[in-house]
């Protein structure tokens, strides 16, 4: 550490609120190392974050769980594992992975009023847990993750740390808004259409989307919607994202499949020389699904010129295949999959399940899925299988595509969710996934960085795909992005 930081640090006891703030400044890459250098303790890390909680999320309702007591005794305990990030605190979403001990609501107002605790970490928790971290509280979500907003009926609305009118997007939106007011410096997150990629984007984070196979879901679940899911962590800087995926990649036994393993750390790959490479850029939606908002474009367009001044090969070209529906066979497996956790729930509650129990949109998306036959869902996942062949087949000849990551900016609370009216709920989402979802029906990587702000004040984020496995690719490139577009000390208002 630096004089400037340790001199920080030892004014702590003179000044804790100061000492609190340079804390919450940093990434997790650099708290750990003031662990290990011992110019701060888990203990200090702990309150820092307990502290930022208090004094912003009152407005943000980011964390419904407060979990401070488990996470002071988890700091305090000389069996801390000491790991790449001991002592780091994190916030878990509350769905996509639950946290031993803790309630896991999943955004549903029946599981809250059961008061449901989780009985086991997920593997990606537990190893987040193993490398020295600590779960400080749980996020919110909407209900079942159906949504790119969080205003789920259980827990309300969280706003978006840059305005608070806007929401922070989801399903992982909680965690969002919390690592960009600096509560966290890393959020668990998942991404099934998007939701990982959707907040980043809207909070001004780095979102990592990994490859189908990289990051395990287990214990208890193994290709979630049928391998659309996958989980992983929000952070604001590449590094950290890097550093993170090397300590929660890997299968474990039991996993359907495994995405093939890479020689070397991802943490070494956001500064690695990844060369010239070929670049197609895409700023219409797939399959005109929508309109994309100037501003998207803008941004875009802007980072692809970034890209060329880089030495990259920059030019209009994306898979022919985007241009074919994708929605029918997504809404097939998306619908089925929520009718599936709504009997979960029912074992849970030990009843039926009825509409009273669940928002408007996830009862009509199940009413669906009960609708559909399993005849139909294979049919779905061969096509499905197919047009992912299609799709792969154009990064034969390149190395990235570069879109938007969401076609508009923010949107302002209340706009996606409509509880009394769940067809125009589920029509507003379009413009927040169709740049996403396809990339979580292939199984590719993809990752959105916060390169520009709006002339209105709001994030705004491009995605960066590559071809199968190639997650050290988009560290790489978005690591040079990092450099050439900072966006490191960009912090919110509030």
């Amino acid at each position: 550490m630096s004089s400037n930081n340790s001199s920080s640090n030892n004014s702590s006891s003179n000044n804790p609120s100061v000492s609190n703030r340079a804390i919450n400044e940093l990434d997790a890459v650099a708290q750990a190392e003031l662990v290990r250098s011992g110019d701060a303790s888990p203990s200090e890390l702990v309150e820092a974050a307990i502290a930022r909680i208090d004094e912003v999320n009152p407005v943000l309702n980011a964390v419904i769980h407060d979990l401070r007591e488990r996470a002071r005794a988890e700091a305090a305990d000389p069996a801390l594992p000491d790991g790449a990030f001991r002592g780091v605190p994190f916030v878990v979403k509350d769905l996509d992975g639950p946290l031993g001990g803790a309630p896991y609501h999943n955004g549903n107002k029946l599981l809250k009023e059961l008061g449901y605790i989780a009985p086991t970490d997920s593997t990606l928790v537990a190893k987040m847990r193993a490398a020295g971290m600590i779960a400080i509280g749980k996020t919110n979500t909407p209900e079942f993750g159906l949504q790119p907003t969080t205003e789920p009926e259980a827990y309300g609305p969280t706003h978006n740390p840059w305005s608070l009118a806007h929401g922070p997007g989801g399903s992982s939106g909680g965690s969002g808004a919390a690592v960009a007011a600096g509560m966290v410096a890393v959020g668990h997150a998942g991404d099934g259409g998007g939701s990982i990629r959707i907040p980043a984007s809207a909070n001004g984070l780095v979102g990592l989307k990994a490859s189908r196979g990289r990051i395990s879901l287990g214990p208890d679940e193994g290709e979630p919607w049928n391998g659309f899911v996958m989980r992983g962590v929000l952070t604001r800087s590449v590094r950290d994202s890097g550093a993170l995926l090397d300590v929660i990649a890997g299968a474990v036994p039991g996993d359907p499949y495994a995405a093939p393993s890479r020689h070397g750390s991802y943490a070494n790959a956001v500064t690695t020389d990844p060369g010239s490479l070929r670049i197609g850029i895409l700023t219409s939606a797939p399959s005109a699904m929508c309109e994309t908002h100037p501003d998207c474009v803008a941004a875009t367009e802007e980072a692809g010129r970034m890209l060329e001044s880089l030495g990259h090969r920059v030019e209009v070209s994306s898979p022919d295949a985007l241009a074919e529906d994708l929605l029918t066979n997504f809404l097939t497996i998306l619908s089925t999959n929520v009718a599936a956790d709504l009997d979960e729930i029912a074992d849970i509650a030990g009843r039926a399940v009825t509409a009273a129990d669940v928002e408007a949109i996830t009862w009509s998306y199940a009413e669906m899925g009960r609708a559909i036959t399993g005849v139909q869902v294979q049919a779905s996942l061969r096509s499905i299988h197919a047009w992912t062949r299609r799709m792969l087949s154009w990064w034969d000849e390149f190395d990235l595509l570069l879109t938007p990551t969401l076609a508009e900016p923010p949107p302002l609370l209340g706009d996606l969710a409509r509880p009394d009216d769940p067809g125009t709920a589920a029509a507003r989402a379009t413009p927040f996934v169709a740049y996403c979802a396809p990339f979580n029906v292939t199984g590719q990587p993809a990752i959105s960085v916060p390169t520009n702000i709006s002339p209105s004040g709001l994030p705004i984020g491009i995605q960066l795909v590559s071809g199968a496995w190639r997650e050290d690719l988009l560290l790489s490139v978005a690591g040079q992005l990092e450099q050439a577009m900072p966006w490191a000390q960009r912090r919110p208002s509030l």
